[in-house]
């Protein structure tokens, strides 16, 4: 038995070098290295892309998160002066109820008119304007104040539906002081602004 076959060829073989085994399994090495080596390169370029976007998205993250924290270093000190202005507001309205739910009487119709006296030059003239019905009360109870004031030469009340209840308005011949509760309230509203 024959393991070869008789090949006949019509014309003259040129160029022609016969392969061993030997040469076929160094060819299919150096192919199986190709690839191996084309695989190593393709698996550490995805590597250094893969590094790479994970450099750009830290990068991104870095630059978002210092954004909410200048952002919110910004908005505490508006949210700060905002929560301020509101706790004025608010203690101020609070302020302004409770002087209105105080009941008047001679004694606060009194210290109201003495407390503004006190702020007036001495040696002088003095008007003061009260409401009709707070100054019924000191004329009903009889009050001191009439007798005088310290530093006025003369005094004299009068009604002014003007005046709100609580409140004086005094008359100098150098001006006016206005000493009604909502004129103090909002004298305490500039100064806490």
């Amino acid at each position: 038995m024959k393991s070869y076959k008789a090949i006949t060829l019509t014309t003259p073989l040129r160029d022609v070098c016969l392969v061993s085994s030997s040469v076929r399994v160094e060819e299919e090495v150096r192919q199986l290295e190709a690839v191996q080596s084309a695989y190593e390169r393709g698996r550490l370029e995805g590597q250094k892309s893969l590094s790479e976007q994970l450099v750009q998205q830290r990068v991104e993250m870095l630059e978002l998160q210092q954004g909410v924290l200048t952002s919110l270093r910004n908005a505490v000190p508006q949210l700060i002066q905002d929560s301020e202005k509101a706790l004025i507001d608010l203690a101020l309205e609070v302020a302004q109820k409770i002087v209105a739910d105080i009941p008047i009487s001679a004694e606060a119709v009194e210290a109201a008119v003495r407390e503004a006296a006190s702020q007036i030059e001495h040696n002088t003239d003095i008007t003061v304007q009260l409401h009709p019905e707070d100054l019924a009360l000191l004329r009903k109870h009889n009050s001191p104040i009439f007798e005088g004031l310290p530093g006025a030469d003369t005094l004299k009340f009068s009604g002014s539906p003007e005046v709100t209840r609580g409140g004086c308005i005094i008359q100098t011949r150098f001006g006016l002081l206005d000493a009604r509760r909502e004129t103090k309230i909002e004298q305490l509203r500039k100064t806490l602004a």
